[in-house]
């Protein structure tokens, strides 16, 4: 099965850069300057470069407030940084020995039973194992430690596996 690492949203990694407001309605913080490593931004998905800073907010990344909608502190490089759109895990699923993998339904409550905290090696193989059960619409990875919200995973259509390798191509 072909899977789709969908980073936060171009337009909302805009919007928290220009000052808009977080999950709490507060602006981001920014933080310190990175060493490269441990700082890993939800939209370009890879850790923020040494030497930049990066924005610390909280980020709930469901439709609506509601029971399951879960919110937490994330990364996201201060300045502008390319959306991720490339083939494979992301380099953000590549630095923890292991990460949380839950499944949601598609009106955004986790199917019980789902949640799993796994290995790095495992994480593609369960990622997979949860969206071939037709009940999950897309899967969530946390971090096992922290819980941070770090990507969304969904099922590749043939479609966005093509738009995907135009928008690879075209940034290059």
């Amino acid at each position: 099965m072909a899977l789709q690492f969908q980073p936060i949203d171009t337009g909302l990694a805009r919007a928290y850069r220009a000052g808009g407001p977080d999950a709490y309605g507060r602006a981001p913080e920014r933080g310190p300057v990175s060493d490269g490593a441990g700082v890993p931004c939800r939209h370009c998905l890879c850790n923020v470069p040494a030497g930049q800073r990066y924005l610390i907010l909280a980020h709930r990344p469901f439709p609506e407030v509601q029971p399951y909608a879960e919110t937490g502190p994330i990364f996201l490089c201060e300045s502008d940084c390319e959306s991720w759109c490339g083939d494979g895990p992301p380099p953000i699923l590549t630095t923890s020995p292991d990460y949380l993998l839950k499944g949601y339904t598609a009106d955004h409550r986790i199917l019980y039973g789902t949640g799993r905290v796994v290995s790095r090696e495992e994480l593609i193989d369960y990622a997979e194992k949860l969206l071939s059960d037709p009940r999950v619409a897309f899967v969530d990875v946390r971090s096992a430690r922290n819980n941070c919200y770090q990507l969304r995973i969904f099922r590749a259509r043939a479609a966005d596996l093509t738009e995907v390798k135009v928008q690879a191509v075209a940034s290059r």
